[in-house]
């Protein structure tokens, strides 16, 4: 799940450098922050299994089409205004698998009988505490 948080989280990234390039009239960085993106959309989409995954599976591959077509739109446009739309719906999506991580990541009880586990003698991170790294090139 961080992994999938992670991807999102450039795919965000590469859009707002995206913004800033066309604000600056750089061609060439936008295209290249634009592809990239769109690299990293066709990895979410790849990591789908539509046949385990339900309507959940469907609707992100919809979801993910519906990015792409779009950044190829802001792209042949140079549109600030769809690229920002593709990085609030991005930011939307990010937030669920985030609030999903969070739910998975939290011990829904303690036992109400039974002796306790000792503490962790190691320090426990959160997957959410985890660094992301950025992967443009």
């Amino acid at each position: 799940m961080r992994l999938v948080i992670c991807l999102y989280e450039q795919a965000i990234v590469d859009l707002r450098r995206a913004v800033m390039a066309l604000e600056q009239g750089d061609i060439e960085a936008r295209t290249r922050s634009i592809n990239h993106a769109l690299t990293v959309i066709a990895q979410l989409q790849g990591s789908l299994d539509l046949e385990r995954g339900g309507d959940v599976a469907r609707n992100l591959q919809q979801f993910y089409n519906s990015l792409r077509i779009g950044l190829v739109d802001a792209q042949r446009k140079q549109s600030r205004g769809i690229l920002e739309q593709q990085i609030s719906q991005l930011m939307l999506v990010h937030e669920a698998w985030q609030e999903v991580e969070r739910d998975t990541a939290m011990p829904k009880s303690l036992p109400s009988s039974g002796p306790l586990l000792p503490a962790p003698t190691a320090p426990v991170t959160s997957a959410s505490e985890t660094a992301c790294t950025d992967w443009n090139a």
